[in-house]
């Protein structure tokens, strides 16, 4: 009987990592296609094989030289300034929102928190129309600082993971701060924030990879200033029909560039994203 549950189960493991073995060869073979070709020196598109003939850094070197139609290295800083001004914005306004409502007791909270749940459940692409009349009306349309403020405005509507790490911390250190004299002020920076890195990196990681990433918005706000383009907003100019032929190499350089810091901040904080995530799980 044993042997054969035994059996039984070493069956079941091996179909389980042959299944999952292949899913994760699936999802990592476009990435693997993505860097070979970014070093590809044949020209054109697209090849008929897998593993380019020739490799070159040219691709690379292009995208930092030759700049008079795609000027890559502006988008990326350009791209650069936006996240972090928006992260910066997006994160003390989620950990601020996210402490008051956890600690804080006022009349209408739990309105407030069932009203701010019910619109971060509405995608952000519901609004862009409204918001390019509104930036429009305010002479900020093809600008960097409405990216900004698009980004982050509405931040603080992401408090419900935030919410449940605070309320894993104990109630007791309010108390005795507040004993000792200390305002919600102080306690907040000086007491909770210190103890409070997991959700700290991971509120800072998704508030960045946001505008990192986007695309959408960029599109409808800069319209054709290319000056102002994000790398997301250049890349996709790459791909254009007059322009893919002679630019897709340097389009797969430019894609791969730009995923760096997104993984390096992934490795580097992994650990703390994931205590993060699980810790602000809780229910409060």
């Amino acid at each position: 009987m044993i042997k054969s549950y035994k059996l039984s189960r070493t069956i079941s493991d091996i179909v389980i990592y042959v299944v999952l073995g292949g899913l994760g060869l699936l999802w990592v073979s476009p990435l693997v296609w993505l860097v070979l070709h970014s070093f590809r020196k044949e020209g054109g598109v697209s090849v008929p094989y897998v593993f380019p003939k020739e490799y070159t850094l040219d691709n690379y070197l292009d995208l930092f030289t030759k700049t008079e139609v795609f000027d890559y290295p502006r988008w990326f800083l350009n791209t650069f300034v936006v996240a972090v001004f928006a992260c910066i914005i997006s994160t003390l306004s989620v950990l601020m929102v996210s402490y008051a409502f956890s600690r804080l007791r006022f009349k209408s909270r739990k309105t407030f928190i069932n009203i701010g749940m019910v619109l971060g459940m509405f995608p952000g692409f519901m609004t862009m129309i409204a918001l390019y009349y509104l930036l429009k009306a305010m002479n900020l349309t093809q600008t960097l600082p409405a990216l900004v403020i698009c980004y982050s405005s509405g931040a603080g509507l992401g408090f419900a993971i935030s919410k449940g790490f605070f309320d894993t911390i104990p109630r007791a250190l309010d108390e005795a701060a507040t004993i000792d004299g200390a305002t919600r002020n102080e306690i907040f920076w000086k007491i909770i924030l210190p103890m409070s890195k997991p959700i700290i990196v991971y509120t800072v990681l998704t508030s960045f990879i946001g505008p990192w990433c986007d695309f959408i918005l960029v599109k409808i706000i800069m319209g054709d200033k290319r000056d102002n383009f994000t790398v997301a907003m250049g890349l996709r100019k790459m791909t254009e029909k007059e322009y893919k032929q002679n630019y897709f190499k340097q389009f797969l350089a430019g894609s791969v560039l730009v995923a760096i810091p997104i993984t390096v901040l992934f490795m580097k904080m992994q650990n703390y994203y994931v205590e993060g995530v699980t810790a602000g799980g809780v229910k409060g």
